[in-house]
């Protein structure tokens, strides 16, 4: 389980330390920075598939997503008494992503990206550089500690020998994560990547007529499933099977009672089908209202019989009825007894839902405001925060 998430210099998020539990509700007000923490940890997760500088380069640009504020702010700013006013830059310009584990025999890992070598030119200057990488066991990063060290193209790990220097070069726009894979000399990096790479992000199902979860589809064994909810018949047929059929409809009876759901297969196509109370047919996929379809997709998420080392949900109450967020809430409340949640939300209902099923689950919630454009969190006290110190290049 993920103690700690810290980010700086990602577009709000000039100097964030967040601690984490079981279950996370990350709350504010619009424009807060709550999208900017699930970006970030979406960025986290692309390390390990090897895509981090495609999506930043997606998102317009190492220097879109970089903090555009001061590198500080002095008191007598804060106060009011003097303007935000640029100054000569003494750090260097880095965007900087980590988490720590909650285990002393768990792993920990931190990464700063920043400005290439103006030499050679090339077309690609505009992407930022990896220039240090680190892995370390437990909450705290220390010399004794740390496991892999990355700096620049050099790699070299920590093992029963002491440290050794890994003798291929890392190219500066690929993580570490990718690039080097030794059972033997690194086994903790193909844990940690393995587990990063497990992770799963929902964000606003589509639900219009052309969605492709409304769609027959050709199915197979569904574990996990899409994130735009295109397998969600095989998903749903995959719960059935394998999964947690018995919790699967009492998620369906809590938010639709007497109802429940069943995959028409025909032609190996899948298809979703409701049973309604009263009605004397199912409805199909395509047939369902838009918040009955984005209900159905959320519970096919949380319900899958493979849970994930993490699971982040953004904003899941946009476009329901405001009387299916407490079963949402105590369907998220149940997953997280299986799977490390965070959830982004701004709706007070599905809030106090969760909060309310929370009995026996650590539930951590964090709310955000901006000062002075920069994200703070207002409800967690300085004392509380946990200890964090970023590796030097």
């Amino acid at each position: 389980m993920l103690a700690t998430l810290a980010i700086a210099n990602y577009r709000s998020l000039r100097s964030l330390i967040l601690p984490l539990n079981e279950l996370n509700i990350i709350t504010g007000p619009n424009g807060s920075g709550k999208s900017s923490v699930y970006r970030s940890l979406k960025l986290l997760a692309d390390i390990a598939q090897g895509g981090a500088i495609a999506s930043i380069a997606r998102e317009g640009g190492f220097w879109s997503t970089l903090w555009a504020g001061p590198e500080n702010f002095s008191s007598a700013v804060k106060r009011g008494d003097y303007p935000v006013q640029g100054t000569n830059r003494k750090d260097a310009v880095s965007l900087k992503l980590g988490f720590a584990s909650a285990g002393s025999d768990e792993f920990s890992y931190a990464i700063d990206l920043g400005l290439p070598s103006p030499i050679p030119a090339t077309a690609f200057s505009a992407d930022p550089e990896i220039k240090t990488e680190y892995i370390w066991s437990g909450p705290v990063l220390r010399p004794s500690a740390t496991l892999v060290e990355r700096r620049g193209a050099m790699l070299r790990v920590n093992g029963d020998a002491g440290w050794q220097t890994i003798d291929k070069l890392l190219p500066h726009w690929a993580s570490m994560m990718t690039e080097f894979a030794d059972p033997a000399r690194a086994p903790e990096m193909i844990t940690l990547r393995e587990q990063m790479r497990s992770w799963r992000f929902y964000d606003h199902f589509r639900c219009d007529s052309a969605a492709p979860a409304r769609q027959p589809q050709l199915g197979s064994r569904t574990t996990v499933m899409a994130g735009d909810g295109a397998d969600c018949a095989a998903a749903l047929q995959t719960i059935l099977e394998i999964g947690d059929a018995e919790a699967l409809a009492e998620a369906v009876d809590d938010a639709f009672p007497g109802s429940r759901l069943a995959v028409d297969i025909h032609d190996g196509r899948f298809d979703i089908n409701m049973w309604q109370h009263g009605m004397l047919r199912a409805l199909r996929a395509a047939e369902l209202s838009d918040g009955t379809l984005r209900y159905l997709l959320w519970m096919i998420a949380l319900l899958s019989p493979r849970p994930p080392a993490l699971m982040v949900l953004n904003e899941p109450e946009t476009s329901l009825h405001p009387d299916l967020l407490p079963a949402l809430g105590r369907l998220i409340v149940k997953a997280s007894r299986q799977t490390q949640m965070i959830v982004v939300s701004h709706a007070p209902r599905l809030i106090a839902a969760m909060e309310d099923a929370a009995a026996g689950t650590s539930v951590q919630s964090i709310v955000l405001h901006k000062e002075l454009g920069e994200t703070k969190v207002v409800n967690v006290c300085s004392h509380d925060m946990p200890a964090w110190s970023w590796p030097k290049r």
